[in-house]
């Protein structure tokens, strides 16, 4: 299709955003949206906070960054070594995906480290400096919506 903007009739290749929703999904991970994280309390409600959240498709993590006090934290911390069913959901518009999966706690520096270089790359800003920093990691598993 001719890109009129462009000011040529040469045909300009289809905008992955619109030719191809999977990339158009991954390009709406990429781009600077906070998401919400819904985990289990222990008496089985849910528990839905906003969160800053990276997607590595490729590896299918996601990686939250938190404090280890947190109520998201001891929940998931709660369930177990298998760990606990969540979702992450970010929306902008008539944009929207759910990533769903299974997190753990993780503690490891390397790890961490990890996760706060991405989190800087996603939101364009280091974290805040916190000593009680641990990571949620998201083993992804199912994946849906409309970038």
């Amino acid at each position: 299709m001719p890109n009129p903007a462009a000011g040529s009739d040469a045909a300009d290749p289809p905008d992955p955003a619109v030719s191809d929703p999977e990339e158009a999904l991954l390009a709406f991970w990429r781009e600077r949206h906070y998401a919400t994280l819904t985990t289990a309390r222990p008496d089985g409600t849910p528990h839905v906070v906003p969160v800053s959240v990276t997607y590595d498709p490729d590896a299918a993590l996601a990686r939250v960054v938190a404090s280890a006090g947190s109520r998201k934290v001891r929940n998931i911390r709660a369930a177990g070594p298998s760990g606990m069913p969540v979702a992450l959901c970010q929306v902008a518009g008539r944009r929207w995906s759910t990533l769903e999966g299974r997190a753990h706690v993780r503690t490891e520096a390397p790890l961490i480290a990890e996760a706060e270089r991405r989190y800087a790359e996603r939101y364009g800003r280091e974290p805040r400096p916190n000593p009680e920093r641990v990571l949620i990691e998201v083993a992804v598993r199912c994946r849906m919506g409309r970038g």
